[in-house]
């Protein structure tokens, strides 16, 4: 480390400013992806959002968005239990620490999604596309997979060894089997 870069550090240290820098740094950082992306027209997952509608931390038990366009909203921490997703758009959303107990996502389009810690025990998940979904930490108990794709996403191998058990029938859309999609063993 140069002298500079020592007393930046000590500036920083002293004055109590370091986690502002940081959060300020790590904006900039993100700022700069979003803008990269652009140029090289690659498609941004979950920085840039189609709607602007944010439904974070909100009750919507029960409530219909069947056939809706959700691509990009935020339903982060949101109670989503038993509510009717059959056929909607929630590609590139974020649904951290949601739960769709019991909920109907049939033949949804849950591809790219933010999907960690999530509770999908009970719900209906045939037909849907979980394409490149983050999945970890998220919770499958009982839940209803027939024909769903998982092809790229992340999920924990405990969750993959479960759902393995399972899988059956092929996505309608993607003509992929459930079962190539988890990785699961013949």
């Amino acid at each position: 480390m140069g002298c500079w870069q020592r007393r930046l550090a000590n500036l920083l240290m002293d004055s109590g400013l370091k986690e502002v820098v940081m959060v300020k740094l790590w904006l900039v950082v993100l700022a700069g992806m979003v803008l990269v992306c652009g140029w090289l027209g690659v498609p941004s997952v979950a920085l840039a959002q189609d709607n602007t509608v944010d439904y974070t931390l909100t009750d919507l038990s029960f409530r219909d968005f069947s056939g809706q366009n959700l691509s990009g909203t935020s339903f982060a921490a949101a109670d989503m239990r038993e509510a009717n997703f059959t056929d909607a758009d929630l590609s590139r959303t974020i649904l951290t620490k949601a739960s769709f107990l019991r909920a109907n996502l049939t033949a949804a389009n849950l591809s790219e999604t933010f999907a960690d810690r999530v509770i999908f025990d009970e719900a209906d998940l045939s037909n849907a596309q979980l394409i490149d979904a983050l999945l970890t930490s998220s919770s499958f108990r009982d839940t209803k997979i027939t024909g769903a794709d998982f092809s790229g996403a992340i999920i924990d191998r405990f969750q993959i060894a479960q759902l393995c058990k399972i899988a059956d029938g092929v996505n309608p859309v993607t003509q992929v089997s459930t079962r190539d999609s988890l990785g699961c063993r013949p």
